[in-house]
């Protein structure tokens, strides 16, 4: 009896919510250990709620009150557990977290830097931002004790590409400066792409627009999901390929492929 009260009290800590299935079980068992079998009459058809609660107890026909109620709190410990144990997930993962970064989380654990694009509302959109963010975790990741880095997207995209806010809301006097400004941080950007001292792997887990697609060509090995799609349509878009990708591409895939992927 004192396990089946601690259980109902462990029930009323638990964070997360067990699942409507699971909640049935315990209103089920519940009952049953502090009623015995269903003695309630069947509700109408069309209340759904009592009818399943209905269900539900009912299923447990003549099982004792004494097996219910240790039914009752091994249902408990096991959620009670496995709470504990996402908690123990969690916190390993924060626990290489490394702060002063917006845009992208950056982790390191077992000797793996882990970088990844953090914009899911926005697809993991590159606004200028993210641009320097990644800059300064692959700087760090360079100089740390990880063997190798890893670069993937957080959502359902990898990234589609530059964030259209970089080149909105600029005026007709600043536009020399701003196309000076986005050459030299792109250039810095490919730069440590290029210059990364250790292997660089992408995990492409959704789709890949612009940029994102290109980049991928100065990557040592590149995973892609079964979600993965890839985007680069610079000649619809009336703009050169970048990320040293016309150099690269025709190396890794041939002249025809890129040609079919639209990079010209």
């Amino acid at each position: 009896q004192k396990d089946f009260e601690k259980a109902q009290e462990q029930l009323k800590l638990l964070r997360k919510d067990p699942g409507n299935e699971t909640k049935l079980k315990l209103y089920a068992l519940f009952k049953q250990a502090t009623e015995g079998p269903c003695n309630s009459p069947k509700p109408s058809m069309l209340d759904f709620v009592k009818k399943a609660k209905w269900d539900a107890w009912n299923s447990l026909g003549n099982l004792s009150q004494d097996n219910a109620r240790q039914k009752y709190t091994e249902l408990v410990s096991s959620l009670v557990s496995a709470e504990s144990a996402d908690q123990k997930k969690d916190a390993s993962a924060e626990e290489g977290r490394r702060d002063g970064y917006e845009t992208i989380l950056v982790t390191t654990k077992n000797n793996i830097t882990k970088i990844m694009f953090n914009r899911p509302d926005r697809k993991n959109a590159i606004n200028h931002k993210m641009y320097r963010e990644i800059i300064k975790a692959l700087e760090e990741a360079g100089k740390d004790d990880s063997t190798i880095a890893v670069i993937t997207g957080s959502g359902d995209y990898y990234s589609s590409g530059n964030d259209l806010n970089n080149f909105t809301n600029v005026q007709t006097g600043e536009m020399k400066k701003m196309a000076k400004d986005g050459a030299v941080l792109l250039k810095e950007f490919v730069g440590h792409f290029i210059d990364f001292p250790k292997p660089l792997i992408a995990v492409v887990n959704g789709p890949a627009i612009g940029i994102s697609v290109t980049v991928l060509g100065l990557c040592d090995i590149v995973y892609a999901s079964d979600r993965a799609t890839f985007h680069s349509p610079f000649s619809q878009l009336g703009q050169s390929p970048e990320g040293c990708s016309s150099y690269l591409f025709p190396k890794i895939m041939g002249l025809a492929k890129v040609r079919m992927s639209a990079l010209y």
